[in-house]
């Protein structure tokens, strides 16, 4: 495939190497900073001859970019986190098939990352009817990272309370009482340089049970983008990174059984 890269940071280098990596080629490099990349701003004429684009950049830019990206017709992969207020915005736009016109979104692409989630709600599933356990979550990343807490975490959270019989909402700010029984707590922790670590803890008087995901580098991420591109082929529509692992695993389990 032909791809445009719009974000040319620490992220963006990191899928030209994996999509270098699978054989792919980068067609241009798009970055607001003009130390970097080939353009400052996306525009259609820089999607001519591209097959897709993936995009780990600014929230504000996302619907623009998405309608650029449909009326071009080419898949999308949409890693930039911040945007959830216009996911119906962006969802309209995609709600009419055109041909190639395909956008994939989520919060993280690490395919170990999305395995722990959906290890993390089985155990919910399992767990949360027994009164003993508990369930509380935490996550650290580096000092840049600009939200909090990460939108993996939120996914994650969102996920256990779907599962959990016990658990009804996200608790994300200090605690200054006594946690409520329906209440699940997501804390942060912000310094360094970690790549990120996410925690979901079931803890009981007897024992804990701890299921962790920790990223060593931005590669597993990257990676995870390129190959959402390349799922997208051939289809059109509105994806989520849910969706999209969902339709790795019930392959593996095919190929198993």
């Amino acid at each position: 495939m032909k791809v445009l890269i719009c974000g040319y940071g620490r992220m963006g280098q990191e899928i030209e190497a994996a999509l270098l990596s699978r054989g792919h080629e980068v067609t241009a490099r798009v970055d607001p900073d003009p130390n970097r990349g080939d353009a400052r701003s996306l525009s259609a004429e820089l999607l001519n001859g591209s097959d897709g684009v993936i995009e780990f950049s600014l929230p504000g830019g996302v619907v623009t970019n998405a309608a650029i990206y449909y009326s071009a017709g080419v898949a999308a992969v949409v890693g930039t986190t911040g945007w959830e207020a216009d996911r119906d915005a962006v969802r309209e736009i995609y709600h009419a098939e055109k041909a190639g016109a395909a956008l994939l979104y989520g919060s993280n692409f690490s395919i170990g990352a999305n395995l722990f989630r959906v290890m993390s709600e089985f155990a919910a599933q399992i767990i949360g009817p027994i009164q003993d356990y508990d369930v509380m979550m935490f996550e650290k990343h580096h000092s840049g990272k600009q939200d909090s807490p990460s939108g993996t975490a939120i996914t994650v959270a969102e996920s256990v309370l779907n599962a959990h019989p016990r658990k009804n909402r996200i608790v994300t700010n200090r605690l200054d009482r006594r946690i409520e029984p329906n209440e699940l707590h997501l804390a942060s922790l912000r310094g360094g340089s970690v790549p990120g670590t996410h925690s979901v803890e079931f803890d009981s008087p007897a024992d804990t049970i701890s299921i962790t995901h920790t990223a060593r580098n931005r590669g597993g991420f990257a990676l995870g983008a390129v190959l959402g591109l390349e799922w997208l082929s051939g289809r059109t529509g509105f994806f989520s990174v849910e969706e999209f692992i969902e339709d790795v695993v019930a392959q593996a389990r095919r190929t198993h059984d």
